[in-house]
This record gives structure tokens, C-alpha cells and sequence, in this order.
């Protein structure tokens, strides 16, 4: 054969394996769209299953909230030792009437209603408007709402004392719970909605718990779960501190769960700055409540019942805290694998809307599951047939944002230390009797106090006739405020009449004067003290 003929041959045949390549890889990647490919950073969950988990992480939070409520704050700073109260099924129908099931509910409505994209003042209008009883965080924020404070301000220590608090850690769930394989997505989302309530250590405990959640769609291992809801918040933070310390304790002692407590409790049972829980035994801390789900899911090894358990025993608030451990053990296992003892009573609620809310158990599985499908297309993912194919992302924090660096409660000063001085008519109740409390109604009446520190609180309770008040520091006056409850019926005792931290180190005074006025709708110009907490 000539050498040209050759050459021919040879390419006509390298142009037949090339044709035969582009075919074969067609073909392959035709087989893949047909099969659905996926890639290395992808998860695929049936959308079954997916129902199922999201079924299971809600019915976790009712069946925990309702096995913890009968001991709420009944044991604080100890373990809960002897029996629990035996469990029922009828035990469910308490989960109706739980706030941190309602509040849950009516925030992921705002998405609902909003879309996505919702923001801090479409979860803040919310709020604002909303009818149902709040505590600490939550009714700091509403309060500030209400007078004209903006969403995204509401949580920070300037109008908010309980920033620190749990509240939103007990109603960031349902972020979670919509975002599987997605911790970024939840964070973002945990970022807009926490804001309303908290900041710093109460933000993150939220976006900590929620970080779990996404977590716990594809992960079985409890620890790798925790894991990965730490990963969700700053690692300087101290509730992730307190997490890391946890994750280290269980590996020391992996058995022994109240040795782990008491670790907890040695370590970092000693800074609430919440007014209720300073120099208490109280403790409605993000960052501690928070150990203790964590607790009981470390411990707890996958058993539905033991979770609850040790969340329960941890104390403090323990019907919360066993409400998002078996929530999210609820995620992992999904609902068909809960022991029938615990979702025996399911079908008895099954269809009572939660208070305040349009929600039925029924419902709010559907209205989760289709934001999760939205939030996961939203980020890369695709429905293909019964399939719900995950672009998964890793767990990023956010930035760190403290406030508490100001030191811890250090001294609470009772308004008969001889450090107070009284001007105008300040009042005892009208029985003679020694009282924790002095009121004042007229225009001009004076508190004035000195300390040594970095913070104070002015502590006294919210009032259905509470008035207007200026408030001073170091001569310079700082804001005007008022005592009403916001509620014609009802007193609120241990509340923030006037707070601020972050001041310099050394001698400070503090003057509330009462201006005589009524705010809103308060049928009174009453302001009442209790004491003075200084922070170092």
C-alpha cells in the first residue's frame, strides 16, 4: 500500500473512533438525564421520605414540648431526679396551646404569605401585630414594635435586655425543617427572622438548632449532627464555646450524661443577664438550654424516649429543650419510625389548629414540605419524578456579633440599701407591710442611684396603669420610656424598667424620673422599682 493510502486509512479510522467516542458520551449523558445524575455535592431524597422526615421533625417537637411541659423551670441549676410523670397519650393535646409551637408556626407563615425572601420587618409585622402571651426576648421585642422600634433593632441589648435569651431558639425550627442538606440557606433565613427577638448568643442559638435540622435529613450519626449545628454559628462565640466543651465531655465520658451536666453547670450556669435569672437559680439562657438538646441528643443515642429524657432532667427550661431534641431525632428517624407509645395520641389532634394560627398538624407538614422543595430548587436543586435531588452546602457561620462582653451580674441592689435616694412621693403598698417595690405617680419623682461597674438594670414590673419615664446616666439623660404592660389586666413583675451595658469601667449614676403620664392606653402614670442589677 502507498505511504498516502495508508495515511487515509489511518485518519478515516481515527475519525470512526472519534465519531464512536461522541456517540458513547451522548448516550452517557443522555442515560444520566433519563436515570438522574448525580453529582458529588448532590443528595437525593424521595419525596416520600422527604414527608416523612419533615412529618417526623414536627410531630418530635409536639411530643417533646408535651412529655417536658408538667416539669417547666421546676428544676433549675439541679438535675430533675425520681419518676417523671407518667406518660399518656392525651398528654398531646397540651402541644395546642404551647408557644414555642404557635410562635414556630406563625413565623414560618410569614414565608408563606411573603415568599423566600421575606425580611426582618415582614417577620417583625408580624410579630408586632400578633395576640398571643410572650415572655422575656419575644415580649422585649414586641414591646419595642409596638413603639416604633425597627424589626432589625428589636433584638439588640439597646432596646432588648433578654437579647440573650431563648426565645428563639425554641421557634427556629421550622427553618430547619425547611432547608435539608441546605445550613447556609437556614442561617440566611435564621438571620433575617432571629433579629426580631435576639442577638448575639440568642441569635445563634437559633441558627444552632435550625443548623441541626438541615443537618439531620442525611446524617444518622447524632454527634455529626451537633456537629454540624455548631458549625452553623461563630466558633467564638460563647455558645459555641459551650457546645465545643459538650462535644469534648461526651468523647471523655460518652455514658455518663450527668457528669456532663454537672460540667455544664460548673462552667457556665453563672452569667444570665436576664433580670428574672440574675442571682437565681432560673436560667432561660440560649446558650445553656441549648446544651441541654444537645445533651440529650449526645446521650440519648438515637432512643426516641431516652432523648427526651436527659433533655428533660437537664432542668431549667425543659419542656422547650425536649421539644427541638426530638424534633430533630424526629428528622433523622422519620415519623414512621417514632415508637407508636409516643404518636399514639397524633390522630386525636390531628385536626385542631394551633392556637393562633391557621395551622393544623396536617397543614403545616404540607406548607413546610412545599418550601422545602421551593428553598432547595431556589439553590440548585431539582425535582426529578418522585425524586428531590439536594445541591448539599457546607455549614458557614456568620460573622461574630457579641454583646455581653460588659461583665456578669455582679451585685443586685434592693430598694432598701441606703445607696437609693428617694425624691418625691415614692410609695410602699398601703398595708405598711415591708415591700420589694416603690411607686411613683407624680411628675418629678426621683430614684437616683450610684454603682462601680460596666452595666446596671433597673429592675421593676410592667404595669397595666404604668406610666412614662425619663431615664439618666452620669447626668446625660439617655431615653424616655414607660412601664405599661400593654395589657389593661395584667402586672409583670422582674422586667427592665431602664437598662444599659457596655459603659466604662468605673463609677456610674443612674436617675429614673417619673413624668407623670400615661403611655397609650394605660389607665395610670404609675413607675415602680425593684433594684438595681451592676454588671463588671
Amino acid at each position: 500500500m502507498e505511504p498516502k493510502s495508508h495515511w487515509k486509512l489511518f485518519n478515516r479510522e481515527r475519525r470512526a473512533d472519534v465519531r464512536r467516542l461522541t456517540l458513547f458520551i451522548s448516550i452517557a449523558f443522555l442515560l444520566a438525564f433519563v436515570l438522574g445524575f448525580v453529582a458529588d455535592d448532590e443528595k437525593e431524597i424521595s419525596l416520600a421520605d422527604l414527608r416523612d422526615k419533615i412529618e417526623g421533625g414536627w410531630a418530635g417537637q409536639i411530643i417533646g414540648v408535651s412529655f417536658g411541659a408538667p416539669t417547666e423551670f421546676k428544676s433549675n441549676a439541679k438535675i430533675l431526679e425520681g419518676e417523671l410523670p407518667a406518660w399518656t397519650p392525651e398528654r398531646l393535646s397540651n402541644a395546642i396551646h404551647q408557644d414555642d409551637l404557635y410562635v414556630d408556626m406563625t413565623f414560618a407563615k410569614v414565608l408563606d404569605d411573603r415568599g423566600l425572601d421575606a425580611s426582618v420587618a415582614d417577620f417583625g409585622e408580624m410579630f408586632r401585630d400578633s395576640k398571643y402571651n410572650l415572655w422575656h426576648a419575644n415580649l422585649a421585642a414586641r414591646r419595642a414594635l409596638k413603639r416604633g422600634i425597627a424589626a432589625g433593632d428589636s433584638g439588640t441589648p439597646r432596646y432588648n435586655v433578654h437579647a440573650n435569651d431563648i426565645d428563639f431558639q425554641i421557634e427556629a425550627d421550622f427553618i430547619g425543617l425547611m432547608a435539608p442538606g441546605l445550613p447556609q440557606a437556614a442561617v440566611t433565613i435564621a438571620d433575617r427572622a432571629g433579629r426580631v427577638m435576639n442577638y448575639g448568643d440568642g441569635l445563634y442559638g437559633g441558627m444552632f438548632v435550625s443548623g441541626m435540622y438541615s443537618a439531620g435529613f442525611f446524617e444518622n450519626d447524632v454527634r455529626k449532627v451537633v456537629e454540624a449545628g455548631l458549625a452553623c454559628i461563630p466558633a467564638k462565640s460563647p455558645y459555641a464555646e459551650l457546645i465545643t466543651d459538650l462535644l469534648a465531655w461526651h468523647s471523655q465520658n460518652p455514658e455518663d450524661w450527668k457528669r456532663a451536666w454537672q460540667l455544664i453547670e460548673d462552667k457556665w450556669d453563672k452569667r444570665d443577664p436576664c433580670p428574672a435569672g440574675a442571682f437565681s437559680p432560673f436560667n432561660i439562657d440560649a446558650k445553656l438550654n441549648g446544651a441541654y438538646i444537645a445533651l440529650g441528643l449526645l446521650y440519648g443515642n438515637r432512643d426516641f424516649g431516652r432523648t427526651m429524657e436527659i433533655s428533660t432532667r437537664a432542668g431549667q427550661d425543659s419542656d422547650c429543650n425536649p421539644s427541638s431534641a426530638a424534633g430533630v431525632l424526629g428528622v433523622m428517624v422519620g415519623y414512621r419510625a417514632i415508637p407508636d407509645v409516643w404518636k399514639a395520641g397524633m390522630s386525636t389532634i390531628a385536626d385542631q389548629k394551633f392556637d393562633f394560627t391557621d395551622y393544623t398538624f396536617a397543614d403545616i407538614v404540607k406548607s413546610t414540605e412545599k418550601r422545602a422543595i421551593d428553598l432547595v430548587q431556589r439553590n440548585g436543586g431539582r425535582v426529578e419524578g418522585e425524586r428531590l435531588i439536594v445541591k448539599t452546602q457546607k455549614p458557614k457561620a456568620p460573622r461574630l456579633d457579641l454583646w455581653d462582653d460588659y461583665g456578669s451580674p455582679a451585685e443586685k441592689i434592693g430598694i432598701e440599701d441606703p445607696r437609693w435616694v428617694w425624691k418625691g412621693n415614692w410609695r410602699l403598698p398601703a398595708d405598711g407591710q415591708r415591700s420589694k417595690v416603690r411607686t411613683a405617680s407624680e411628675f418629678a419623682a426621683e430614684a437616683e442611684i450610684s454603682f462601680e461597674g460596666t452595666g446596671a438594670i433597673v429592675v421593676g414590673p410592667y404595669l397595666p396603669d404604668g406610666g412614662k419615664l425619663e431615664a439618666y446616666i452620669d447626668g446625660k439623660m439617655d431615653r424616655v420610656l414607660d412601664v405599661y404592660s400593654d395589657d389593661e389586666k395584667q402586672s409583670r413583675g422582674g422586667e427592665s424598667v431602664w437598662h444599659g451595658f457596655g459603659l466604662k469601667p468605673g463609677k456610674h449614676t443612674v436617675v429614673i424620673k417619673a413624668l407623670g403620664e400615661p403611655y397609650g392606653e394605660s389607665s395610670g402614670t404609675k413607675v415602680a422599682i425593684e433594684s438595681l442589677i451592676v454588671f463588671r
